[in-house]
């Protein structure tokens, strides 16, 4: 896989696209990893392999090339090439993932150290202050973590788009703009749709575990099978944010006179 040709290939491709609606993005992206089952297979096994560690970076590294290939216009899945790279890619999703749970950590601390207040006060007597000031840390977690979650989507679809670029996963201000070009509602409402159907995905997956054959099929088809999904969903909504802009771009554009 050439970086730089995807690079070229998602700039042309930019000016072609058409918004999808919710419906359209699920669609494609449930279908989207049904195009080459061997490689559905091979995700299982590297999946499989993760208890090993090291291969959970190749699974990162392979969920973030589906992104780089969709952002290129690409239809088919990408190839299990270039080993090295896709680790390296899988570490920096890693990173962005850590450094983005680090508020989230930070507030599991104070509810952890409010409840542990509020059980040496039960031995005593119950303290409503602090029970409330618990719940109303777990309101925040909860607000917290959901949003951190959102941006942080986006900003490793950034960090795609800029051919793996680990700085672009943290400008800030340029991932909140590609998120208000999607729309903070149709942004949500397809995240939902998203978590719906893999949870659909992971259910049918459980239920078939009462089978001998689900202890295959679960780790080996339907868990890649839904990150593919997943994965393909987010690179789909972002390039609408992304193809949004280059249009505003060249319009703004000032022609120049010859």
């Amino acid at each position: 896989m050439e970086s730089f040709s995807y690079l070229i290939m998602a700039f042309a491709k930019l000016m072609e696209v058409k918004k999808m609606d919710i419906g359209e993005i699920i669609s494609d992206s449930i279908k989207y990893p049904s195009s080459n089952w061997g490689k559905v297979l091979i995700l299982g096994v590297i999946m499989i392999a993760s208890i090993l560690i090291v291969p959970i970076f190749l699974l990162m590294g392979y969920l973030f090339r589906i992104i780089k290939a969709t952002l290129a216009g690409l239809d088919e899945l990408p190839e299990f090439d270039e080993i090295g790279e896709m680790f390296v890619d899988g570490l920096k999703v890693f990173v962005v993932a850590i450094i983005y749970a680090i508020p989230v950590y930070i507030i599991a601390l104070i509810i952890g150290a409010l409840m542990g207040g509020t059980t040496t006060a039960t031995s005593l007597s119950i303290n409503p202050y602090m029970i409330w000031a618990v719940v109303i840390g777990y309101i925040v977690y909860i607000i917290v973590a959901a949003i951190v979650g959102l941006i942080e989507v986006i900003a490793i679809a950034n960090m795609a788009y800029y051919d793996g670029d680990l700085g672009a996963a943290f400008r800030f201000s340029e991932i909140l703009e590609h998120i208000a070009r999607i729309g903070w509602g149709k942004y949500i409402a397809t995240y939902i749709v998203i978590a719906i159907v893999a949870f659909i995905g992971f259910l049918i997956g459980l239920v078939t575990l009462f089978i001998l054959i689900g202890i295959i099929l679960l780790p080996l088809v339907i868990a890649p099978y839904i990150y593919m999904f997943g994965s393909r969903a987010i690179a789909l909504l972002f390039i609408e944010a992304v193809s949004e802009e280059a249009q505003v771009t060249e319009i703004a554009e000032p022609e120049v006179a010859e």
